[in-house]
Parts: C-alpha cells; structure tokens; sequence
C-alpha cells in the first residue's frame, strides 16, 4: 500500500467490449495498491453502448464516476477530461481498448516516489507490420523534431502527480496530445522515468488513426504544432 491516492481513468469509443474488464481489473489492482482510488471512464461520444455500460457499473460502484461528452471531442479531448476531473494524488491512464495490462500498473508505481512522471514504453508493439512501421517512422520523427528524451511518446500507460497540471495546460484535441504534453512536462523540468510494459494484439474494434485521411490531418497538425512549440516558443 502506498500512502497516495489515485485517479485512473481511460477514454471509451467503441470499446463496448472491453469496458467491463477493464472495470475489473483496475478496482483490483487499486485495492492492492492504496484505501484511496477513483475510476473515471470517459464516454466520447461513443456510438456503440460504451456510455451505457459505463453508466451500469457506476450505479454499482461509488468509486467509479463517468463524463459523457456531448458531440466526440477526439482522443485530446478525452484525456483532457480525464485530467480535469480526477481529484486524487496521482493519475494513471491508459487506453480503453485493452491493449495494456492495466495490472503492469505495479511496475510504475515504485518510481512514483522519485519521479513526478512514470511513462510506459512499449516492449514489443503487438499490432499489424504496417501500423509498426509508421508507428516507428512517428516516433523517431517526434523525438527529433520536439527534443523529446521520453522513450516512448505514444505510450498511453502513464502515472504522474497531479501538481504537475497546474503549470502544464493542454490544449490538443487530437492524438498529438500526448506530444504536446511530454514536451511540456519536459520544458518544465519535471522528472521522467520510462518503465517496459507489455503490448497486445487489439481483440475488438479497429483503430480509428490509421487511415489516410487521418494520418494527412495529423501530419499538418503536427508541422503547425511544431511552429508553435519550437519556433515560436508558445507555452499555451
């Protein structure tokens, strides 16, 4: 038991069937790690029954609260949500879909002493060659372009304190979030330390980024991104 109180929280777009396992698995990993813990689940918008069955298990459960957003606000805008409404010490998210062990939580937290961000970074990436590939391709290119010495950007598997969000505000309603937010806590010299965690195969619904459409607005999103933070050196 550690003497910190935790928010974990994860987005919810179509992962109607990864919801309650999800549910499970974080109170049970919680209970072993502090008397004091809440579960936030973040319906964007979602077109399946994920808000429902969220809605269900929070009828049930006092610790277990849920945001529903009105029209999707895209995966920044989720994990902005998520960030706001979580009141406790430490945060720890991750992604709803179950391609992380949410019980690999344990590894994080004996760093949490030390360091205000522990990062998950991905052991082997558990996805289709081409997703691989541009997903190399992403991170080699973000790390030079942003200076970045977190070893994983896109590794939603994180436990930070929540002090840190009183001096970094995001802004991103996309993917780039994270980018945005690992840049930010780095400037602000907050201290990281990246931990291996497991990835796997995504057993239900498709990704929503790999396509080409997607992948253009990211590539503009991300030059203009660029300008901002390195080349005009806006901190908003």
């Amino acid at each position: 038991m550690i003497k910190y109180s935790i928010s974990a929280f994860f987005p919810a777009y179509n992962d109607e069937y990864t919801i309650e396992s999800m549910y499970v698995k974080l109170t049970e990993v919680l209970k072993r790690i502090t008397n004091d813990y809440e579960i936030i689940i973040v319906d964007d918008c979602s077109p399946d029954r994920s808000g429902e069955i969220a809605d269900k298990i929070a009828k049930k459960d006092k610790n277990v609260k849920v945001i529903h957003h009105n029209e999707n606000k895209g995966y920044g805008g989720a994990l902005q949500s998520g960030f706001l409404a979580s009141t406790k010490d430490l945060i720890f998210y991750t992604d709803g879909d179950a391609q992380y062990d949410v019980f690999e939580l344990n590894k994080l937290i004996p760093y949490i002493e030390k360091y205000d961000v522990v990062n998950g970074y991905k052991i082997k990436r558990n996805d289709p060659f081409y997703r691989k590939i541009l997903g190399s391709v992403y991170q080699f290119s973000v790390k030079i372009l942003f200076n970045l010495k977190v070893k994983d950007v896109d590794c939603d598997f994180r436990l930070m304190r929540k002090t840190i969000f009183e001096k970094v505000k995001l802004r991103e309603n996309t993917g780039l979030i994270c980018t945005e937010m690992m840049r930010k806590i780095q400037v602000n010299n907050f201290s990281i330390k990246n931990i291996p965690v497991s990835h796997y195969e995504r057993k239900y619904g498709v990704s929503q980024f790999f396509r080409p459409k997607r992948i253009f607005v990211t590539l503009i999103g991300l030059l203009n991104q660029w300008v901002r933070m390195m080349i005009l050196r806006r901190k908003d």
